[in-house]
C-alpha cells in the first residue's frame, strides 16, 4: 500500500522541481533580455551622435537598433514602481 503513496509523492516532487526550474529559466531568460535591452540603448546613443555628425551609416544602424529594441520592448516585464 505504501508503494502507490511513494510514486504519487515522488511524481509531485518532480512537478514541483520541474516548476522552479522552468520559473528560474524564465528569469534568466528575462534578465538576458534586459540585459540586451540596456546594451542596444548604450549603442543607440552612440550611433544617433555619429549619425548627427553626418555618418549616413550610423543612422542606419541607429534606425535597425531601434527596431530591435521595440521588438524586444514587450517582452521585458515591467517592474511596479516603489513608494
Amino acid at each position: 500500500m505504501t508503494a502507490p503513496v511513494r510514486a504519487g509523492a515522488q511524481v509531485a516532487d518532480w512537478a514541483t522541481t520541474s516548476q522552479d526550474e522552468a520559473d528560474r529559466e524564465r528569469g534568466r531568460e528575462i534578465r538576458r533580455r534586459e540585459e540586451r535591452l540596456g546594451e542596444l540603448h548604450e549603442d543607440l546613443a552612440d550611433l544617433e551622435e555619429d549619425c548627427l555628425d553626418g555618418d549616413d551609416g550610423a543612422c542606419r544602424k541607429a534606425v535597425e537598433t531601434r527596431r530591435e529594441i521595440a521588438a524586444i520592448i514587450p517582452t521585458v516585464p515591467v517592474e511596479p514602481e516603489r513608494d
